[in-house]
């Protein structure tokens, strides 16, 4: 006896905000000789057992569903807030094509584990409030719905024999990451809460493992606030509960301020930053800043941080009078070559922007300033020991020099000091190659003694070029010169300078007392105005230390660009 499907029937009955639309598919099922009539509810590709309400329920899963954004936390039995169509394809039940599919609701568990089937890594979660297990559907007719009939077999609830279970996280993706979320009023409460799932949406993207991305959250509002560091948390399970956890502070959203904070204080090694791996900022901006961003990017690009911002909800055209600065982006980003801005139109439905928000985290030969100004140059420092100098005042020429040295990263395969002091006689103190520990350069530069004598900076010049700077040509290190001087020199500094420039050396020139204007400029590296520093007292070496370590610093970007 052969019985055909009638015409499909299509109730409205929709439910938007749990992402599922109930649709009754009228269908015919023979069992010996009785007919019955089925009904299967419609969803998406992420409806979780939770948004269902019946304890029994057919479900059609669509076909074509994305893996790779898949939650799924267990295997047989998955917590409710696991993706109904995800948990079926990891079980075995229907295949990426789609297809029907019966959820039966459990009591909640603990110890769901995580075990990777199917193309889809299952997550490990401690214990959940609800549970589901899945079955087939059976002898379904969709010839009338157009919908592909799953040939997925029954699930045997039996684990695969060689679970994969990725605790050492994605390899490929080595960083560290801190989410700076916004957090003021102009979001909202709301609005907060789907920034959260977005950040926890690409955690899961990432990969996040020992050997992994590892990740930590700032909230920007009044007053910046870590909300756990990169050591806190290293698998995706963690993280998410981490974050669920995150409160909304409210107050102005001060992003400059969180930047800044982020930069100086975030990724240090007690907070779990790792030595040579990418240090990434990525921004979440709601509309526009309350403050300026411009000096917190240049304090992140000087640490060598990769700032990216994903601004949602752009400012509309009648918005933009409100904004401080409308290049806000370009200052505040690691580069200003597209590739680290990201805009959303809104927050909601910001699943598809997981994908392409991860892949840039990960695409590590763009992170253009991860290679930094603090742990990838030379200094040598030229010294004038000649008599008008005296005993105090040297002093404080070896604080100066002490003072910079600390700001950078001195190891073997990092920043390199070095130091000459000169009269009419040239004494190299140490070379690149003595010290590589910035300790032991600091008592190295406490232990220079003054000389007394005359002056003659342009024979200073061409005895550092040739014996400290010509045998480091070759490295990886860009080399600068840094020469404190108080008078007017005896011989010619324009030709030794310039030999200087010739060989690639970037010179910083710092005049005290009566040292000439016009000697200090040709020293001086172009534009030579940035690369000259002047002060009437010793005592002012002090207030320029932040300006060269920065004029260093900038230099050293503008080369590597």
């Amino acid at each position: 006896m052969e019985i055909s499907p009638p015409c499909t029937g299509l109730s409205g009955i929709s439910s938007q905000g749990r992402g599922w639309t109930a649709v009754s598919f009228v269908g015919w099922r023979l069992s010996g000789l009785a007919i019955s009539a089925f009904t299967l509810t419609a969803i998406t590709c992420f409806t979780r057992g939770l948004d269902l309400r019946k304890e029994r329920e057919d479900v059609l899963c669509p076909a074509n569903c994305p893996l790779w954004q898949f939650h799924v936390y267990g295997n047989g039995v998955y917590a409710s807030l696991s993706s109904i169509c995800g948990a079926a394809i990891h079980s075995g039940v229907v295949t990426s094509t789609g297809g029907p599919v019966r959820v039966q609701s459990l009591p909640g568990e603990e110890n769901y584990p995580a075990v990777y089937a199917k193309g889809i890594q299952s997550q490990a979660l401690t214990r959940w409030a609800s549970s589901f297990s899945l079955s087939r559907v059976k002898s379904v007719a969709l010839a009338a719905a157009g919908q592909p009939v799953s040939t997925a077999r029954p699930s045997t609830g039996k684990r695969p024999k060689k679970p994969l279970e990725k605790k050492t996280g994605n390899k490929d993706c080595k960083a560290d990451i801190a989410f700076l979320i916004d957090g003021s009023f102009n979001i909202g409460q709301r609005r907060f809460n789907l920034q959260k799932n977005l950040v926890g949406k690409i955690s899961v993207m990432l990969g996040i493992g020992a050997e992994g991305p590892h990740v930590g959250v700032i909230q920007a509002s009044e007053h910046p606030k870590i909300e756990f560091y990169l050591k806190n948390f290293t698998t995706a399970k963690d993280v998410l509960f981490a974050i669920k956890e995150i409160g909304f502070r409210g107050g102005n959203s001060n992003t400059g301020k969180a930047l800044k904070f982020t930069a100086q204080r975030f990724f240090s090694m007690d907070n779990g930053a790792r030595k040579g791996i990418p240090k990434i900022i990525i921004v979440f901006l709601d509309g526009w800043p309350s403050d300026d961003l411009e000096e917190a990017g240049i304090v992140a690009r000087e640490f060598g941080i990769n700032v990216f911002i994903v601004s949602v909800a752009k400012p509309t055209p009648e918005e933009l009078g409100m904004v401080q600065d409308i290049g806000f982006v370009d200052k505040a980003v690691c580069r200003n070559n597209g590739f680290f801005s990201y805009q959303i139109p809104t927050w909601f439905g910001t699943t598809k922007y997981v994908k392409p928000l991860a892949q840039k985290l990960c695409t590590h030969e763009q992170m253009l300033c991860s290679k930094t100004c603090y742990n990838s140059i030379n200094i040598a420092f030229l010294i004038d020991g000649s008599s008008s100098v005296g005993d105090s005042n040297f002093a404080l020429m070896l604080e100066f020099i002490s003072n910079v040295a600390k700001a950078f990263e001195i190891s073997d395969i990092g920043s390199r000091i070095a130091a000459v002091q000169f009269t009419y006689d040239q004494r190299s103190e140490f070379i690149f190659s003595d010290y590589t520990t910035k300790e032991k350069v600091l008592t190295a530069i406490r232990n220079i003694r003054y000389m007394s004598g005359g002056t003659a900076t342009g024979e200073a010049i061409s005895f550092t070029n040739k014996n400290v700077f010509e045998p480091v040509k070759n490295g990886p290190n860009k080399n600068f010169l840094v020469i404190l001087t108080d008078g007017q020199s005896y011989d010619d500094v324009r030709g030794p300078a310039a030999a200087a420039h010739k060989a690639g050396i970037t010179v910083f020139s710092i005049g005290i007392a009566w040292a000439p204007l016009d000697d200090l400029k040709a020293m001086a590296s172009e534009p030579r105005d940035t690369h000259t520093f002047f002060t009437r007292e010793f005592t002012g070496l002090e207030q320029i230390v932040t300006d060269v370590t920065r004029g260093i610093c900038r230099d050293f970007l503008d080369s590597n660009q």
